[in-house]
């Protein structure tokens, strides 16, 4: 089963990582167009791809229903952010609150805090509303709102399998070079975090 999450996983943030970049460069081709703004919006801003890579982690830290759990509870409140921000909906605090996030989520992987998949999930749940309510707002006008929110949900829990399957990756070779990898990744979010505050 642990192999079967390890590959999926890696499919899946390679999906969203090695995919050729020459046809999104076409814009403007119909209805497509939405789709690919929506998939390059996380993956091209450091401060969302960071802060979701760094939930796949911290989740596969916390291990059993919260590798699941926590993805899905950041996919399905930033999907609620982003219809609030679409929708001209104020939420205060947008830019501090993704760059927090980086920040936080980084720190809680660095330290592989413990916490009840509850308030895990409620953590998550939090950030994902500034990440989803700035997806909203920043959507092109001109662009088919469901394929560009099938885009960014997309590339999202490509990030989030990505961090995931870096983490159970470095997991499994821990015993051979005693370093843990998924908390100095975790601590390379936090710095990169504080930069980005600091910037």
């Amino acid at each position: 089963m642990r192999k079967l999450i390890v590959r999926s996983a890696a499919a899946l943030g390679g999906l969203a990582l090695l995919a050729p970049t020459a046809a999104w460069a076409h814009t403007g081709v119909g209805h497509t167009d939405g789709l690919i703004h929506g998939l390059m919006h996380p993956v091209l801003g450091a401060d969302h791809l960071l802060a979701m890579v760094a939930v796949g982690v911290w989740a596969t830290q916390l291990g059993g229903r919260a590798i699941l759990a926590l993805p899905a509870a950041f996919v399905a409140t930033m999907a609620i952010g982003a219809v609030a921000g679409a929708a001209g909906l104020g939420l205060p605090g947008v830019e501090a609150g993704i760059l927090l996030s980086v920040l936080a989520l980084g720190a809680l992987a660095a330290a592989a805090t413990r916490l009840p998949i509850v308030l895990a999930m409620a953590v998550v749940a939090i950030f994902a509303l500034f990440h989803g309510h700035a997806h909203g707002t920043e959507m092109p006008a001109t662009l088919s709102g469901w394929l560009y929110g099938t885009g960014f949900v997309a590339a999202t829990a490509a990030l989030h399998a990505t961090g995931i399957g870096f983490a159970l990756a470095v997991r499994a070779r821990r015993p051979a070079d005693g370093l843990q990898w998924d908390r100095i990744a975790g601590a390379t979010i936090a710095a990169a975090g504080l930069l980005l505050w600091i910037a």
